[in-house]
């Protein structure tokens, strides 16, 4: 496939949504690499009041496993925005982690572009390295399954057990690879900030992005949003969803979103 072909229109993008109370704050949340819609499970029992979690399913995986995965940044994002602009009713926020960070950013850009669109209330990212810093680690693209899988166990986003099954990890592995491809190579020549609120979200032990270089995101609002650290390695949306939804919520507070659901009490 070209990088530069359409990504084919499909349904769902939205799967596993979930509400607590009446919704007055939607959630969008992009995966990491490689990442299904179900990787925010977990977010489930943590969600505030009048908050409702709309998990992104990107092609190529999850329930979408059969679809062409995208190798090109634009017209995945251009896709995801004709994908969602009927769910920009509600005040919404878009929430990306690690590679879902730079699909949130960048569907923000397109959406600050359009007139007709109501803006988001906040843009989140988190464990993703600011556009404009250069790589440090050594790319991954072109690496072995045995390599790849072996990274993204060390780092917590694939199972142990699936190391002696390398009959499932090339199908397993086709939209990570893809994902970080275009992760590796996104570059950006300088800051290009964004009108909508900035949250800035870092994990205090990650190794794959250090808090050190996901900082410079402060350069993306005038406001120049601070880091918040969030305990954990790489996967803490994962391993510790009350804590980095608690994170969110209070940034979105300091942002004087009080009124939109996110203050009251948690499912349960």
């Amino acid at each position: 496939m070209s990088t530069l072909d359409p990504v084919a229109p499909a349904e769902p993008w939205i799967v596993g949504r979930h509400a607590v109370g009446r919704p007055r704050l939607r959630l969008f949340c992009l995966p990491p690499a490689g990442g299904s819609a179900a990787s925010f499970n977990v977010w489930r029992p943590c969600l505030p009041q009048g908050v409702e979690l709309a998990p992104v399913e990107l092609p190529g995986r999850g329930s979408r496993i059969g679809e062409p995965v995208p190798y090109a940044l634009e017209p995945l994002a251009d896709a995801l925005l004709e994908a969602v602009h009927g769910e920009l009713d509600l005040p919404y926020v878009l929430f990306g982690h690690s590679f879902g960070a730079v699909v949130a950013y960048e569907l923000t850009r397109r959406i600050e572009r359009r007139e007709d669109l109501r803006a988001p209330s906040a843009l989140v990212v988190s464990a993703h390295r600011a556009p404009h810093v250069p790589l440090v680690r050594e790319r991954l693209t072109g690496s072995s399954d045995r390599t790849l899988a072996a990274w993204l166990h060390r780092h917590g986003g694939l199972p142990g057990e699936l190391l002696d099954h390398p009959e499932f990890l090339s199908d397993l592995l086709r939209a990570v690879r893809a994902d970080l491809e275009i992760a590796e190579r996104y570059l950006l020549p300088e800051p290009a900030p964004v009108r909508t609120p900035l949250v800035v979200l870092a994990g205090a032990d990650d190794d794959v992005a250090a808090p050190a270089v996901v900082e410079p995101w402060d350069g993306y609002h005038e406001a120049s949003p601070r880091m918040r650290l969030v305990p954990g390695g790489h996967s803490y949306p994962r391993t510790h969803p009350e804590a980095t939804l608690t994170a969110v919520t209070g940034e979105l507070r300091s942002l004087g979103l009080q009124g939109l659901g996110v203050e009251g009490d948690r499912q349960g």
